[in-house]
C-alpha cells in the first residue's frame, strides 16, 4: 500500500488534551493537513486545543469522552463515522501506575484496563470494518509502549495492557495484509509529558524522549504503515536488546532503577 497521506482528511485522536495525543493531534494539522477529531476527558483542554489548531486552516471537531466507559467509546465511534469520513485514527489514551503493585488497587486496574486495553479493542472493532469500507486506504494506529515488549517491574499491571496491544496489534497488521487499509503499533519508550511528571519520575527524567521527537516520529511510522514502530536510536537499540538478553537480566536492570526511584522518593517524603 502507499504511504497514509493525511491532508485534507478526518483523523481521530484520543487522549488528545495533553501529552502526546495532544502533540500528535498538533502535529497532524500543522504538518500534515489533516482535519482533527480530538477526544479526551478535559472539555477545556480540548477547546483550547481547538482554537490553537483551527487558525492553521484545518477542520476541528471536539468530543469529550471517559474511554473506561463503553458507552462513550460507542458515542466516539459512532460521532467518528456518522459525518464526514475517517481516514486515520490514533488510538492514544491511555493511563499508568508505577509503584509497588499492591499500590494499584482492584479499582486502578480496572480502570487501566477499561481505559488501555478494553476501549482499544471496541474501537477497533468498529473502525477497522468501516475503514476497509471506505476503501481510502486509511489506517489506525495503537499507542503502546516499550513496556510492552519486555516485563517492567514497579509498572506490572501498565506493562501487562501495553504488551496485549503490541500483540494484539501486530496480529491484526499480519490478518489486514491484502485489504485497504492498515494497523500500525507504536512503542515508544519513556515520554516527557504529564505523565511523567510527578516526583516518581525525577531520576528517570535523563531518559524521558521530549514528546514532540516522539510525536514526529510516531506519525512517519504511522504514515508509512509500519508494522511495530519504535521511536529514536536508544530505543530501538534497547529494543532489540530486549529481543536478545536474558529476560530476567533486563527486567532485573529495571527493576533496580525504579526501586532506586521509589526509594529516593520515599525518603524525601518522610523528611518533608
Amino acid at each position: 500500500m502507499k504511504p497514509m497521506d493525511f491532508r485534507g482528511r478526518w483523523v481521530l485522536v484520543t487522549g488528545a488534551s495533553s501529552g502526546l495525543g495532544q502533540e500528535m493531534a498538533r502535529q497532524l494539522a500543522r504538518d500534515h493537513g489533516a482535519n482533527i477529531l480530538a477526544v479526551a476527558r478535559r472539555g477545556d483542554r480540548l477547546q483550547a486545543l481547538k482554537q490553537e489548531l483551527e487558525p492553521t486552516g484545518v477542520k476541528v471537531l471536539t468530543l469529550t469522552a471517559d474511554l473506561q466507559k463503553t458507552d462513550d467509546v460507542d458515542r466516539v465511534c459512532e460521532a467518528a463515522t456518522q459525518g464526514e469520513p475517517l481516514y486515520g485514527a490514533v488510538l492514544n489514551a491511555g493511563i499508568t501506575h508505577f509503584g509497588d503493585w499492591h499500590e494499584l488497587g482492584w479499582d486502578g486496574f480496572s480502570r487501566m484496563l477499561s481505559t488501555n486495553v478494553t476501549s482499544v479493542v471496541r474501537f477497533t472493532t468498529h473502525l477497522l470494518p468501516y475503514l476497509e469500507k471506505q476503501n481510502e486506504g486509511g489506517g489506525v494506529m495503537l499507542v503502546s509502549s516499550m513496556a510492552g515488549l519486555s516485563p517492567v517491574p514497579y509498572q506490572a499491571a501498565y506493562s501487562g495492557t501495553k504488551a496485549f496491544l503490541v500483540h494484539y496489534g501486530c496480529s491484526l497488521y499480519h490478518e489486514l495484509q491484502g485489504k485497504n487499509v492498515s494497523i500500525t503499533t507504536f512503542a515508544p519508550g519513556g515520554i516527557a509529558t504529564e505523565m511523567t511528571e510527578g516526583e516518581r519520575f525525577n531520576s528517570l527524567r535523563s531518559w524521558l524522549m521530549p514528546v514532540d521527537r516522539c510525536a514526529r516520529s510516531g506519525l512517519e511510522g504511522f504514515r508509512q504503515r509500519k508494522y511495530l514502530h519504535v521511536p529514536g536510536v536508544v530505543w530501538k537499540v534497547l529494543a532489540a536488546l530486549s529481543n536478545v538478553a536474558p529476560e530476567p537480566f533486563a527486567s532485573s536492570r529495571v527493576a533496580a532503577e525504579y526501586r532506586a526511584s521509589l526509594e529516593s522518593l520515599r525518603r524525601d517524603n518522610g523528611a518533608s
